[in-house]
């Protein structure tokens, strides 16, 4: 029998994080590090991680798969923008992993949208 422990409900966060330094938006080894520690911090566990980069000066786009559901994030180091997609359900906290992104990424404004899923 499967485990089901986490029931559909959660949090889905979508950020815009404007104003970051191109240097931290062009590391595709960097950001899975980062989204690695923002998922822990936020008592998610990661299943598996793909991160691809598009080439010197060109941003990256990953994602990490989590029991809880999922974070991703796209990069235009061009624009010094990102955009973070943080969904997670169950006890995980998405606000912890967004507060943790955007320490490390200092952007100089930022837009959050909060979407809760799964409940009637």
């Amino acid at each position: 029998m499967t485990d089901c422990r986490h029931r559909p409900a959660g949090l889905h966060l979508l950020a815009d994080l404007h104003g970051v330094a191109p240097a931290l938006l062009s590391d595709a080894a960097r950001i899975d590090a980062l989204l690695r520690e923002a998922a822990q911090a936020a008592g998610a566990r990661i299943l598996h991680s793909h991160f691809h980069h598009f080439g010197a000066g060109c941003g990256v786009t990953g994602v990490l798969l989590l029991a809880e559901s999922h974070i991703s994030i796209h990069t235009w180091p061009e624009d010094g923008f990102a955009a973070a997609d943080i969904f997670m359900c169950g006890s995980a906290q998405p606000e912890r992993a967004l507060e943790l992104i955007e320490q490390a990424l200092q952007p100089a404004s930022r837009m959050v949208k909060t979407i809760e899923r799964g409940r009637l």
